[in-house]
């Protein structure tokens, strides 16, 4: 089975926007309100990372803790995880107001992985 929400895969990684349990990709829906140079800036970060492992500089990718990372084009951030090795997961996103990241966008990250790995671990999460 194809994945609708995959993003791209590449030598190192496959990345893909998180999807709930009725096929619905919040993350999706706010990466298609984005603007064509937003959108290019966001490409860049996902293809640099598939392609060659690593994004080197932290203010384009960064740790937030909790195994949980963000890609970071200015003015937005997506939040992910990593999985099995190759595969990184967009949770969520949001526009950064503030230099920390908002508790709540890290919480809903956190819920979404969780999602992930129990649907998937089930079988359930590619039908």
């Amino acid at each position: 089975m194809q994945n609708k929400f995959l993003i791209y895969e590449g030598e190192f990684f496959t990345l893909e926007w998180y999807c709930d349990d009725r096929g619905k990709s919040d993350v999706f829906n706010y990466y298609e309100e984005l603007s064509k140079q937003q959108k290019k800036k966001l490409y860049y970060l996902f293809y640099m990372m598939a392609d060659t492992g690593r994004i080197r500089s932290e203010q384009q990718f960064n740790y937030e803790g909790d195994q949980l990372y963000a890609f970071k084009p200015t003015p937005d951030r997506f939040l992910c995880f990593f999985y099995q090795g190759s595969k990184i997961i967009i949770t969520n996103a949001f526009i950064k107001k503030t230099d920390k990241l908002p508790p709540r966008e890290k919480q809903k990250a956190l819920k979404l992985k969780n999602d992930f790995i129990k649907r998937y671990k089930k079988g359930l999460y590619y039908e």
